[in-house]
Parts: structure tokens; sequence; C-alpha cells
């Protein structure tokens, strides 16, 4: 119809539902009261404020998602607030409800210039703020910039910054946050008053989590919380957006937030199956501790989350055998597994099973066939898991504990020589006679250079193949006469001749050595991450 009686315009349109809100946005903090594990920094802020001795810059370094662009907010709220009645000054408290602290809140505040440098890291970007520098505050008590990841700015820009950083006007505050303070320039962090903001400790991310999903409508199990917060690292934002990602799975399958639910999301192992695998490797089991991976593996579970979590526990028993607090987040089936581990075994087991288990998870992070890698590192630790410490190993063999068979074919330890006869009737009598009779450098002379032709006492003859001192001989058939009463003939030839003593020492060191490698107790001992052999590397050391 065209009659405009008739014409009603369009239609309604239907109202437009809130966009939502992740958890992390949602519940950032507001105050300094809700900023969790950061008592520290806030007892000092909260100090200077009162006192009114206030950094003209602060440098807020940390992990991700510890707060520190949240505390850039709370510190400029607290700057700028004018309270309820309008006639506040600064506080530590923030009112929130003052038109300086909720558009600061909303992040539309016109004095508060937050300014993202990896996207603004130019020398022309530093000099547009530094004019802009000069120009009074519009309506707030200071003007603000936070500059976010400070650290990606460029030298340029940072050499443009600094007059202006260093003496700003009294209006005009800087925040600076990074979590890369090592590239921060020297020069910069000696301008601003630096707060290292921590990593929230496990059991109150749990805590906070507990409160937010209880606010969202949705029960949590504890050990869920547990999970969450481990996985978390430390930052409140990994672990809203864990805890985001499990009430949405719980909102489908229903009952809450359950432990298996985020394992299963996590793709982590359930730490009943990674006790039962640990008692399994050092039971020696190698065929049911394979088959408990594969089943692990078959689950969707990384191979390298399996060797993280059996290195948790590893730790978790070191840390009960030494006393330290108990941690209350663990189940109690878990506590009494862990000490139950730490009172049967050993300093030196708990040391060995935690290098072979880091070398094991460092090889099945970057392996091409992650399950094989995982496998073979479980296999390692089962082989190397009842034997002795390197330490214990060495003492063993150093005290003959450690039965050692001789090689297939060599000859037995030589024994001390003793003159037995009027002449020595080899090259190794000789050298011993030389240094019973005090001639010492005559003896290592010929150990060093001396190769036989043909030795039928008195004759001897050696080799000229390879040079040896033109006194040599002289000198050796004088002290012969000398020692044994009898004139020898010392001649020489250009025959090849037999290896000297030295390098026939060297030879027969190198195979014995070789022969000690290959020896099943050895070899697993040097299976230990910077495990060498010391000794006994040649057979005179056994004596």
């Amino acid at each position: 119809m065209d009659d405009p009686l008739f014409d009603l315009g369009d239609p309604p349109a239907p109202p437009r539902a809130a966009a939502y809100r992740v958890l992390a946005r949602k519940y950032r903090p507001q105050s300094f009261t809700q900023l969790i594990g950061q008592d520290a920094m806030v007892q000092t802020l909260g100090n200077a404020i009162r006192r009114d001795r206030l950094a003209h810059a602060f440098l807020l370094t940390g992990v991700r998602g510890v707060g520190k662009t949240s505390t850039a907010r709370l510190i400029a709220k607290a700057l700028n607030c004018v309270g309820p009645d309008g006639s506040g000054g600064p506080t530590i408290d923030p009112c929130g409800q003052c038109e300086p602290c909720r558009a600061i809140a909303e992040g539309r505040h016109i004095d508060v210039v937050e300014i993202d440098a990896a996207s603004h890291n130019g020398v022309d970007d530093v000099r547009e703020m530094t004019e802009a520098v000069r120009y009074a505050a519009v309506s707030a008590r200071y003007k603000i910039y936070i500059i976010d990841e400070v650290h990606m700015m460029s030298k340029p820009a940072f050499n443009a910054l600094l007059k202006t950083l260093e003496e700003p006007p009294s209006h005009v505050k800087f925040l600076l946050a990074t979590t890369e303070v090592h590239k921060v320039p020297i020069t910069v962090l000696s301008r601003c008053q630096r707060f290292d903001l921590r990593r929230i400790p496990a059991e109150k991310l749990a805590a906070h989590f507990d409160a937010v999903a209880r606010a969202e409508g949705f029960e949590a199990e504890p050990e869920a919380l547990a999970l969450i917060a481990r996985a978390a690292e430390g930052s409140a934002r990994d672990g809203l957006s864990i805890l985001d990602q499990a009430i949405a799975h719980a909102g489908i399958e229903g009952g809450g937030v359950q432990a298996q639910a985020v394992r299963a999301m996590l793709g982590l192992s359930d730490r009943g199956a990674v006790r039962d695998l640990l008692a399994l490797l050092l039971a020696g089991d190698a065929g049911a501790a394979l088959a408990a991976l594969r089943r692990q593996y078959d689950l969707g579970i990384d191979p390298a989350s399996v060797l993280r979590m059996l290195m948790e526990t590893v730790h978790g028993i070191t840390l009960a055998k030494v006393g330290a607090e108990v941690d209350m987040a663990q189940a109690a089936e878990e506590r009494e597994a862990l000490g139950e581990w730490a009172r049967s075994l050993s300093f030196p087991v708990l040391h060995r099973l935690w290098q072979l288990l880091l070398r094991g998870y460092e090889e099945t992070a970057r392996a091409a066939l992650p399950v094989e890698a995982s496998e073979m590192a479980l296999l390692r630790v089962i082989h190397a898991a009842q034997l002795p410490d390197p330490g214990e190993l060495a003492r063993r063999l150093r005290e003959g504990e450690v039965a050692v068979a001789q090689p297939s074919g060599a000859p037995a330890p030589a024994p001390d020589v003793a003159a037995t006869a009027a002449l020595p009737d080899s090259l190794e009598a000789i050298r011993d006679l030389l240094a019973a009779h005090g001639r010492h450098a005559l003896a290592e002379a010929l150990r060093n250079h001396a190769r036989i032709v043909r030795l039928a006492a008195p004759d001897l003859e050696l080799s000229t193949a390879r040079p040896i001192p033109s006194d040599f001989v002289r000198d050796l058939g004088e002290a012969l006469r000398a020692t044994t009463g009898t004139r020898w003939r010392v001649t020489t030839s250009d025959a090849p001749g037999a290896a000297s003593l030295r390098e026939a020492e060297a030879n027969d060191n190198a195979a014995y050595e070789a022969w000690v490698r290959e020896q099943p107790v050895v070899a697993a001992a040097l299976a230990f991450p910077g495990a060498e052999l010391l000794g006994p590397k040649t057979r005179g050391n056994m004596a």
C-alpha cells in the first residue's frame, strides 16, 4: 500500500545480544586489591603515593599474563582518581566510580595514552609522542603514557625517548611494560623505577579460578583447578583462557568443570597412570612400561607430556625426601606414593632418573618419531635404574668388587719384572735394569726410541728406520757393560724392527680402554648425561 496512513515504517530490529567477553577480559583487576600475587609492589606504590614520592617513569617487567598492563592502568587510575565527590587526590585505592576511573577502565580517557611498541616502534612515533608531552593534560591530573612491549622499540626510537624520559614535564608519567627486560637499553632502565612482577603461585591461581568459576555459575573440582593452575605456569591470563575453555566444555557435557575433562582437553596424562608407569620403570618391566606408554599415546597424550609428568613425579619424590613443604593441592594417594618412594629410593638413584628423563624429554621434543624416541628413553631408564651411580661404580672397580673378565686373547697384566738371569733378554728387562742402576734418562730414551731388530744377549741390534739420538747407541753399550759386567755389541740397521715400548703400551692401552667401554656395567654408566670414563683406562691402573 502507498497510502501514508498505513506506512508503519521499518520493522523494529531485534535487540542485539551483548557480545561475550572472555574471562581474561571480564575479570581483569579493577583495583589493587584484586591484583593477586604482587603484594610487595602494591605496598611500595601505596607508600609512594601516600608520601608523594612518585617516580616520573615506571618499568613493569615479568612473564606474560601476570598483570603488567593491568597494573599500568591501575596506576593511571590511582594517580588520576578524584573520588566519588570529585575532591579526592591520588590514592592506592581508586574509587572506580568517578569519571577518570571509569574512562580509564574503559580505555577511552584522552589523557591516558596506550601505545603498542610492537607496531609503533620507530623514531617518528616517538617524536610525535615527545611533541605531545609538552602540552598539559586535558581533564586529568596527569597525562600518562603506557608503552606496552617497550623492548620492541628500535634503537633510534629509544635514543629519541631518553631525554624526555629522564626529565619529563611534571604533569607526565611514563609506564613501560615488557616481557623481555634484557632487551631494554640500560640507559632506559636507569631512568625508570623498576618493578618485577612475579609469577603467581599455583595455589593462589587455583583459588582465583575457583572464585571465577563460581561467579560464572559453575562448580569446579579442586583437582581440575590445580591442573589449570599448573598449566598456566604463573600466568593469570593463560589460566583464565584455559578455564574459559573448560567451562565451555562443561556447559556441553554437564557436571561442572571436571579434572578428567581438563586433563583430556590439555592433553595431559592421568597422574595415577604416570605413577603406575614410574613403578614399572623402577621394577624393570620393559614390556609393561612400553604398553602403558602406548595406551597413553592412543588416548591422544603427547609422549613428551608423559616424560614431563614423569620428571615432575621424580622431582616431587626428591622434594619429599628432603622434607620440603607438602603441596596440599596434591591428592592424598599421590602424597602417599611420593612419600613411599622417597623412603625407598636414594638420592643418587633419583638424580640419575632425573637426568635420564630430562635427556629423553629433550630428545622426544625434537624427534621426528616422538613416540619411538620416548620408548627408547624409557628403555634407557629401565636399563640403568638399578645400576650403581658412576661414583659407586668407580669405587667397586677400584676395590675389585666388580669382576672384570680379561679380553679374549689378551695377555695377563704383566707382573713386576725381577732380574732372574745374568743378562737381560728383553727390551723391558734392559729398561728396568738401567732404571734400577739410576740411569733413568737413558731408560726413558730406550722406552721412547728403541725398536729391536734382534736381541741375543750380549748382542743387540736396533732399527734406524726412524731417527734415534746420535749418541744413544754408544751410551747404551757403555751402560750395559757397566751394569752387567759384560761387553755388549750394540749395532744398528735400517730394518723396521718391533714397536718401541712406548708405542706398544699405547696400543695395548687403547685396546684395553675400548674393551672396558664394551663391558655392560661400564656401557650403562656411560649412558648417563655427561658421563665419561676416567679410569681405569690402562691395565696398570687396575693394579
